[in-house]
């Protein structure tokens, strides 16, 4: 197995870009690699978007983007009100956003969802974004439920124990309203994060999995 790093920019800072179609998806699918990013590189701007969220669940994930960067200096988070379950008959409206978002932010790395996954709003996301950004570094993210669709990842970030308990506890602590669902729990997020540590022999036990479909070396 290869390990590879992100290529050093000194003055310049790394931008990242956090694409989520629901409020805690960024948070499950690549909450710990976000922290890992922001603790190894002294400057990171990141533009986190999440694009369907009203209500309490809109304050939710206002709440968790700034516990997550909480030490980023340069953000933007955005929340969209785009009807949930519905992204692919709004595809249009949606279109829109990705095309005024290109000109707003040039990221060297994004994170989204996966092209495999079930959920209808997740893959909308997914395409767009590969529609959208030719010409960038494009992490898939994978998101736990009940379909059991989370696949085979062929990317892997290592992440500490400490840094895994920041990323479930920030998620546990801000989305109160998904307390009642089965599998929004500690064991379950801690589950992934070890699985995905064993496939990788991760030093740590844990990692956070990824597809990447096209990378250059």
């Amino acid at each position: 197995m290869m390990k590879l790093g992100l290529p050093s920019r000194k003055g310049s800072a790394l931008r990242i870009l956090c694409l989520g179609a629901h409020s805690d998806d960024i948070e499950i699918g690549c909450g710990g690699t976000i922290l890992k990013l922001i603790k190894e590189h002294s400057r990171v701007d990141v533009y986190w978007v999440v694009f369907s969220a009203e209500s309490v669940r809109a304050q939710e994930a206002r709440k968790s983007a700034r516990k997550f960067l909480t030490n980023v200096r340069q953000k933007e988070i955005v929340i969209k009100k785009f009807k949930d379950g519905f992204f692919p008959y709004i595809g249009g409206e949606i279109k829109e956003f990705f095309e005024e978002l290109k000109y707003k932010f040039t990221p060297d790395i994004i994170f989204t969802h996966c092209r495999h996954d079930l959920h209808q709003d997740h893959r909308l996301i997914n395409e767009l974004t590969w529609n959208t950004f030719r010409d960038h570094f494009i992490l898939e993210y994978e998101i736990i439920k009940y379909d059991g669709d989370i696949g085979n990842p062929n990317f892997f970030v290592h992440l500490d124990e400490e840094t895994c308990r920041r990323k479930i506890k920030y998620i546990l602590e801000s989305f109160k309203s998904q307390d009642q669902r089965g599998w929004f729990t500690k064991d379950v997020f801690f589950s992934v994060l070890r699985l995905r540590g064993l496939e990788s022999n991760s030093s740590h036990k844990f990692a956070e999995g990824f597809f990447s479909r096209k990378a250059i070396l």
